[in-house]
């Protein structure tokens, strides 16, 4: 039974949205499936891993009259399409229970599952908050701050992103215990205060499928679910239960050292002095003196690098260690040609912003060296 004949890449353009949520090895064989069906709105691609989903309408396809669904395995589907020519024209029919893909002189025959036994999340009852804003707004906020989320803690509430909604604004917020980015976007239109944490895995996938478009998104939060809605996408996941810290208490309100950079060339100096920085520490120096900044980095082998920026500065001297790391993550993570750094003492956080945006803050623990 003949199902779709399309271009190759109207086949890999909804693939490639679905299967970076497929995880390689899966005790349930069908989660390293993909789901096609023939809806009456077209033709769906699904994928989970039973806590996040995502599915998009394929389109530019010549389609069965027949509805039809099955499950295949993902990547290998993603795969054979991608080593296939870009201009090819590609067949999928089902025969004798398998999945037979054609294209030219080649031929694929791939293990299919019934699609009733995929596992679909159910859209959780109970009161529900909409936003919609720009694909561009929310790409950038998740931009600003999602590189501060943690990775596996035992803080399981630290490995996800605060999405907190209330006024006119939309915040995010990420931390990992030793450093917090919080951006901030407006709305069109006040909504009631809400507050989920959404999973650092659907974070970094809704990162990378949105758009740096003026084309909406809609973000609508349920007691357990969050539901993000775009183009022809829908990425549906759980929500990380548990308690947040209180990100408006760690970020500081008036430290007196205040020191202008040059966000690149501040940030090729890290760089080129964390050569040298011991590789479990990652451990830099700060000296601020009168209209200088120092980067110091030394290790075991008792080597050490030094850079040095011309500023402006008259407050008084200041010698301060961070993990090198975490200031170049947030440097190389903003596009503004120049940051704020505000300091107080040696064993108080330092405050990076952005000068003329008070929707940017990004909070960094010192260390000692």
């Amino acid at each position: 039974m003949l199902l779709i004949e399309a271009d190759r890449d109207a086949l890999l353009r909804p693939l490639q949205a679905v299967t970076g949520i497929v995880e390689r090895r899966h005790t349930l064989q069908i989660l390293s499936n993909v789901l096609i069906e023939r809806a009456q709105d077209g033709t769906r691609f699904m994928a989970t891993d039973l806590e996040i989903q995502v599915s998009t309408l394929a389109h530019g396809l010549k389609e069965s009259a027949k509805p039809f669904s099955l499950t295949v395995a993902a990547r290998k589907l993603h795969d054979i399409l991608r080593a296939l020519p870009e201009s090819a024209q590609v067949v999928l029919a089902q025969e004798d229970g398998r999945l037979q893909v054609r294209s030219g002189r080649s031929r694929f025959s791939l293990q299919t599952l019934p699609a009733e036994d995929f596992p679909r999340i159910a859209e959780s009852a109970g009161e529900e908050l909409s936003v919609r804003l720009s694909q561009k707004d929310l790409r950038r906020g998740l931009s600003l701050v999602h590189y501060a989320m943690a990775q596996q803690d035992i803080r399981y509430y630290l490995n996800g992103l605060l999405l907190v909604l209330g006024g006119q604004a939309l915040k995010l917020v990420a931390t990992d215990g030793h450093r917090l980015a919080f951006a901030a976007t407006g709305l069109a239109a006040a909504v009631e205060a809400r507050e989920v944490i959404v999973p650092r895995k659907a974070v970094l996938e809704v990162l990378k499928l949105l758009s740096d478009s003026e084309d909406e998104v809609a973000i609508t939060v349920r007691p357990n679910q969050v539901r993000f809605a775009f183009g022809p996408v829908v990425l549906v996941s759980k929500v990380v239960d548990g308690k947040f810290p209180d990100y408006q208490r760690v970020i500081p309100q008036a430290h007196p050292k205040v020191v202008e950079l040059p966000r690149l060339s501040f940030l090729q100096a890290l760089s080129r002095a964390s050569i040298l920085s011991s590789d479990k520490i990652r451990g830099v120096r700060l000296v601020l003196t009168a209209d200088s900044l120092r980067v110091i980095c030394t290790n075991n082998e008792q080597e050490e690098a030094q850079e040095e920026l011309a500023v402006s500065y008259s407050g008084e001297p200041l010698d301060i260690g961070f993990n090198v790391a975490y200031l170049m993550d947030v440097l190389s993570n903003l596009s503004s040609d120049t940051v704020r750094c505000a300091f107080n003492d040696p064993n108080s956080s330092c405050l990076v912003t952005v000068p003329g945006d008070d929707q940017f803050k990004y909070v960094v623990m010192p260390m000692r060296i």
